[in-house]
């Protein structure tokens, strides 16, 4: 993993002189109606890129700015938060490129006091037939691989976002935006559901095997919404010492389940008190505002856990 370090405008300053010279490409992206501005001279960044995020038009000007950029060094990763800049030195791996430049976006609107503030979750995020249900969990405990399972089984359902999105709170429920326009997942995926083969061949595929890939090339057109109104969540975790796979949580548990986690978001720029109160009160408002919340321990297989969900969606547990 990564570490992040917080510099100075002159440190910026500094660094981005010293190896600016090495772009190759500019691109820019919006995200969630952020216009981020992407520098590399990486052009396999630049493909994913290209396919993972909306097109932002060059007119507009860049509310933050990454540079990803091989010097021939080690891996370092520079924030100055102030003029929103991420630098990444010596990545090889997209997936920190991409998860990097979406804990910006979220920490330029976390910084942004307004009625339309909005916040961000590292999960999933599903509709079904204008009900959404998100999926929150620490890295590697089956997010992903649940979320695609239940497109795969579930009648009507529809994918907002399998890693991040971003919520927009409201006077009841909290409306959830995709992130981005194609998914990233693991080459393996297939191995789980075989009809995600396709998807991963048909993508374009970094050296780690993760794909930049669109949903349709497996499920079709229609499969896809870029918004809904979240109204259960189900929680994952990995214990093999708790033989309970399904429990009901309240609010304040769900809280707690998070703060304890770390919010389930490895990917944070900044970690300060006040950025901890930040997301501390959003997730008590946005768990207070659900319906239902369930805690789901993957430790069977996940054939097994998606049935355990599937369960809790037929008799109404999430949907009702």
């Amino acid at each position: 993993m990564y570490e992040v370090e917080l510099i100075t405008i002159e440190e910026r300053d500094a660094i981005i002189s010293k190896y600016e010279k090495l772009t190759t490409w500019q691109r820019k992206a919006n995200i969630n109606g952020a216009c981020i501005k992407f520098f590399t001279n990486n052009k396999l960044f630049k493909e994913m890129w290209e396919d993972n995020f909306w097109f932002m038009s060059d007119d507009v000007r860049p509310h933050a700015r990454v540079f990803a950029l091989e010097a021939g060094g080690e891996l370092r990763v520079y924030y100055e938060p102030i003029s929103k800049t991420v630098i990444i030195l010596d990545c090889d791996y997209y997936g920190w490129v991409k998860s990097i430049t979406l804990a910006l976006t979220a920490d330029l609107f976390e910084d942004y006091h307004s009625a339309r503030r909005r916040f961000s979750v590292h999960g999933a995020a599903l509709d079904f037939g204008g009900i959404g249900i998100t999926i929150i969990s620490p890295s590697g405990t089956g997010k992903t691989t649940l979320a695609l399972g239940l497109l795969l089984f579930e009648e009507g359902s529809r994918l907002v976002s399998e890693d991040w999105y971003f919520v927009l709170p409201s006077r009841k429920y909290f409306v959830a935006s995709a992130s981005e326009k194609e998914i990233y997942v693991r080459g393996d995926i297939g191995d789980i559901w075989p009809q995600y083969r396709i998807m991963v061949k048909e993508g374009v595929s970094d050296p780690k095997g993760r794909a930049i890939t669109d949903l349709t090339r497996a499920l079709g057109e229609g499969r896809t919404i870029q918004q809904t109104t979240i109204r259960s969540a189900v929680l994952l975790k990995r214990d093999y010492h708790d033989e309970e796979t399904v429990k009901g949580l309240t609010s304040p548990e769900a809280l707690e389940f998070m703060k304890s986690n770390d919010f389930c978001n490895p990917h944070q720029l900044v970690r300060t008190e006040a950025k901890h109160r930040i997301r501390t009160e959003f997730f008590e408002r946005y768990f207070a505002s659900l319906d239902r919340i369930y805690i789901v321990n993957t430790i069977l297989k996940p054939e097994e856990t998606l049935n355990r969900v599937r369960g809790l969606l037929s008799d109404g547990g999430l949907l009702g």
